[in-house]
């Protein structure tokens, strides 16, 4: 099915703008920082409900850390594809953000102020615009006396982003998955990840290892060097091996939609009091492609380090501390590009916006492969915001993106029907 500009331009003389700009501020402007999902949680179901979804369950993946689900019946109930709309409920945390913004209107990361034509606060590109552009966007089709052809399964789960201790682990994505998997949960046929993509579409991801490298050699007093080995000089030519290693990888051939793969030496920690450093510790992040797999990129990160010119007494060991979908942390993703619904997707964005809806890859991971390479649901990461702000003081979502992100969704679901010569097998590539 095609994109019905005249549909385009009703459902644009029905968005009330201040109603779905206040939606945004309300999610916002409830905390839930990695660990602390629950409220907001029960504001996605309260939200949920009252859009007469069916089935709306809470279940803690993590006590009183709970997933959002619930499925909105089309016209079809059951006969026609299934869309899942997925976001993450949690956000990263605001330590800086009230000094930086000290005495003025975004003094208070919660309290969504609109300055500069965007609203700003902890939590708004990523990614309750998305979350809030695709529930204001059923409302929209609602207002305009539609009922989307194909069932609606809503997924909104915690525990995605890293950075708070013992938190991180996608445990909210993988107990949905495993429902999935169990069939309590109905297997969709495609899904939107509501990743900040500043409406563009993502059909591709990178993956990611982060390696923690212990260097161990012996200290001694700087008097006596030479009854010491020393780690820090070690940790040097590790240095060397690693960024030799890197340099390999980027002259390979680049991935259309990800890029070059590189090794990124994030941390050096090393040192002593007056005396030859007996341990120093590295940190690296290794982004790899559509394509690799995980355990040959370590097993080749791991030869280049113990390639290195050590001297005797020096021992090397390696630790993976984030892994998510993979043991050594998380795999990349594709999807062809050509697939109906990515097609769909794009023609409804870019009948909003002639500027947007470009298939591009991320230049992040989150959680897609979960979907692509576990259950073989092709994936792909959609919705307003800028990721170059999200994380940061500056974090924010442009009002303009996200008012015409709602109208763009709201016609690709109402022409969500699988007519459209729909191949739903995913070209995923990963290990």
């Amino acid at each position: 099915m095609q994109i019905d500009p005249t549909l385009v331009s009703r459902l644009r003389s029905l968005l009330n703008e201040d109603e779905a700009i206040g939606l945004l501020q309300r999610f916002i402007g409830i905390p839930s920082v990695t660990g602390a999902e629950a409220t907001f949680a029960q504001l996605l179901a309260d939200e949920l409900r009252s859009l007469g979804t069916e089935q709306v369950t809470l279940v803690d993946f993590a006590p009183d850390r709970p997933n959002v689900r619930g499925l909105l019946r089309g016209q079809q109930t059951g006969a026609g594809p299934c869309l899942l709309i997925i976001g993450h409920t949690d956000t990263v945390h605001v330590r800086g953000w009230s000094e930086h913004w000290a005495g003025t209107e975004r003094e208070n990361p919660f309290s969504a102020p609109i300055v500069d034509g965007a609203v700003w606060g902890r939590g708004a590109g990523d990614l309750k615009a998305g979350i809030a552009t695709t529930l204001a966007a059923v409302r929209l089709l609602a207002t305009a006396g539609l009922t989307p052809p194909a069932d609606l399964l809503f997924g909104f789960v915690g525990d995605e982003e890293s950075g708070e201790p013992g938190t991180g682990v996608s445990a909210g994505i993988k107990l949905f998955i495993a429902e999935i998997e169990a069939e309590k949960v109905v297997k969709p046929d495609f899904a939107v990840y509501l990743e900040p993509t500043q409406l563009n579409i993502y059909a591709a991801q990178m993956g990611f290892v982060i390696c923690e490298i212990s260097v161990i050699g012996r200290s001694a007093y700087f008097g006596i060097p030479e009854l010491g080995v020393d780690a820090l000089k070690a940790a040097h030519a590790v240095l060397s091996a690693v960024w030799a290693h890197s340099a390999a990888l980027e002259r390979r051939k680049p991935h259309a939609l990800v890029g070059r793969p590189f090794v990124l030496a994030t941390g050096l920690e090393s040192g002593g009091y007056i005396a030859i450093p007996g341990e120093s510790r590295i940190n690296l992040i290794l982004k790899t492609l559509p394509g690799e797999n995980l355990d040959d990129a370590v097993e080749a990160l791991e030869a280049a380090v113990r390639n290195a010119p050590l001297a005797d007494g020096i021992a090397i060991s390696f630790a993976y501390p984030a892994g998510r979908d993979h043991r050594f942390g998380g795999t990349p993703t594709e999807v062809s590009r050509d697939l109906g619904p990515i097609c769909l997707l794009a023609q409804a964005v870019q009948a909003v916006r002639a500027d947007r809806g470009q298939i591009e890859g991320a230049p992040y991971w989150s959680e897609a492969p979960f979907l692509v390479n576990r259950l073989g649901v092709p994936t792909v990461y959609w919705a307003p915001g800028d990721i170059g702000n999200c994380h940061t003081l500056e974090e924010r979502v442009l009002v303009k993106d996200y008012l015409n992100g709602i109208i763009a969704f709201a016609a690709f679901i109402a022409a969500f029907d699988g007519s459209k010569a729909i191949n739903f097998a995913a070209t995923s590539r990963h290990s």
